[in-house]
């Protein structure tokens, strides 16, 4: 009797579904996703977890962003600043390489060393793409915006192609120096970049299976 019951306890035991748990990500990026100019509640990473968890997922959302970093500095730090126990990365940086001109080959190097690292510890990626200003001519404008496609294609990660979409240019989503989304604007990205942070989240979670 008793190794009955001791069986249909087990038995039971095992029929139990696993007990599902918080998926962590770090949004690592620029003062796009830090926040410049805005509180901490109405900064992308903390919109994008309250958008996730609206959605029903169990989900975290770190803020790694560094205000004024090219994509080598986010290189340079990026071993302490994605800590043990991440499951994704949204990668969001290139926007000041542009801004001051630098060479797109060293942005991609940079960028292309991140995934790898990322993807070397088992860590899910969504790489978060920009764009150049027109200002800067057609060919610095060709070659920075085919980084960020050609480097998801090639590494096999996720793309969202263009942070900004749908912010870039429009006064009423940014802030006064032209730039820097509002509380407004973040909602936007948020919006734009969900569908994908909800795939992000499905591929870290059929990792678990």
């Amino acid at each position: 009797m008793a190794a009955l019951a001791l069986f249909t306890f087990a038995s039971g035991v095992s029929a139990m579904p696993a007990q599902a748990r918080t998926v962590r990500i770090v949004a690592f990026g620029d003062s796009l996703t830090a926040g410049y100019g805005l509180p901490a509640s109405a900064a992308f990473p903390a919109r994008l977890e309250a958008a996730l968890k609206a959605k029903g997922l169990d989900v975290s959302v770190e803020n790694a962003g560094v205000s004024g970093e090219t994509a080598s500095q986010g290189l340079a730090r990026l071993d302490w600043s994605i800590g043990e126990g991440t499951d994704a990365v949204i990668v969001e940086l290139g926007a000041n390489d542009m801004l001051r001109g630098l060479n797109p080959a060293a942005t991609r190097t940079a960028l292309s060393e991140i995934v790898r690292r990322l993807k070397t510890r088992g860590i899910t990626v969504l790489l978060a793409g920009m764009r150049a200003a027109p200002n800067l001519g057609r060919p610095y404008q060709e070659t920075f915006d085919a980084i960020f496609p050609e480097l998801a294609a090639a590494e096999g990660v996720l793309l969202y192609p263009f942070f900004l979409d749908g912010v870039a240019g429009e006064r009423t989503l940014v802030q006064p120096d032209g730039l820097h989304p509002n509380a407004e604007g973040v909602r936007r990205i948020v919006a734009g970049i969900l569908p994908k942070a909800e795939e992000l989240v499905g591929q870290v979670q059929d990792k678990g299976r």
